[in-house]
């Protein structure tokens, strides 16, 4: 039986009929979103999961906000969603980087069928074949990594991590002498940091975004007001986590301790607004020492899976 579901209020696609599948134990409906309504719809997907499993699954609800920094050719294609009685329970994702589309599952674990929602996934690229994809797997999941394989992808050299810290655990804050944090809110007279990096439409994308919080939007400046480097922090209300994505310090403000500035002052603000748990993923092991020695621990290696145009 098809469950009926009260409309969600985003963005859908009109005419379209909604198609079922099959959870462990009800069947509900399949919506076609796209655009501020399908990140909405994935934010809620992904808290769900992360409150179904606190260590589980690659990405947080900022995460997803975090890429909607800038327009990409993915951010209007109609993608399903699926709702249960409660909300959205599953989404699958496409989101433009550069030449390659990141291909993932979001999915509350344990309910949905996640083959189906992956099967979904590629079916909606299959109109845009003149592009790679790739998705990032954590190296325990085996199911997702199974997956990609069987539809092409192939595993790379390319590892990445993941780590946690409980927040009464967080490092006392740094400070440098000669440098200031400041915020969004003492300096939203002055161009955002991250333009240079991200376009001029990076603030006004971040303030669509509903985890966005311009007090945890920080630079930190030299005694002559110049930007040294920025980090932005997302607290999630709904999930007590908090998550840093992400940090830069200039070429030639480095080795200074203000990375570890930026870091401990983020994170104790993150903490006093209710975070009971903090993550941060890296990329290199410049940024995984930094973390280590600041007193997150590792919870997962991440592969990178490719599939290329074909």
């Amino acid at each position: 039986m098809l469950l009926t579901l009260p409309r969600p209020r985003c963005s859908s696609a009109a005419g379209l009929v909604a198609r079922p599948i099959r959870l462990t134990n009800v069947v509900v409906r399949r919506e076609l979103l796209w655009g501020l309504g399908r990140l909405n719809a994935t934010t809620t997907v992904l808290q769900r999961a992360r409150l179904a499993d606190a260590r589980g699954g690659m990405w947080e609800a900022a995460d997803v906000q975090w890429w909607w920094r800038r327009p990409r050719a993915t951010d209007e294609l109609v993608l399903p969603v699926w709702f249960d009685e409660v909300g959205p329970v599953a989404a699958a994702g496409l989101t433009a980087w550069g030449d390659t589309w990141q291909t993932d599952l979001f999915a509350v674990p344990s309910i949905v069928d996640e083959e189906d929602v992956w099967a979904a996934t590629l079916e909606a690229t299959a109109g845009h074949r003149a592009k790679a994809l790739q998705v990032l797997v954590r190296e325990a999941d085996a199911l997702l990594a199974d997956l990609a394989i069987q539809s092409g992808f192939a595993m790379t050299d390319e590892l990445s991590g993941t780590t946690w810290m409980d927040a009464d655990q967080r490092p006392p804050v740094a400070q440098v002498d000669g440098f200031a944090i400041v915020d969004r809110v003492t300096r939203a007279d002055r161009p955002h940091p991250m333009i240079a990096r991200n376009g001029e439409l990076v603030e006004p994308r971040l303030r669509q975004c509903s985890l966005y919080d311009p007090t945890l939007d920080l630079a930190v400046e030299d005694a002559d007001g110049r930007v040294a480097g920025y980090a932005l922090f997302w607290f999630d209300h709904t999930t007590l986590v908090g998550l840093l994505e992400p940090m830069r310090v200039e070429d030639e403000y480095q080795r200074r301790g203000l990375a570890r500035m930026l870091l401990t002052n983020g994170l104790d603000r993150l903490a006093r607004k209710g975070a009971r748990r903090l993550k941060v993923g890296f990329q290199t092991d410049a940024a995984r020492n930094l973390y280590l020695g600041a007193g997150f621990v590792q919870t997962s290696i991440d592969r990178r899976l490719i599939r290329a145009v074909h």
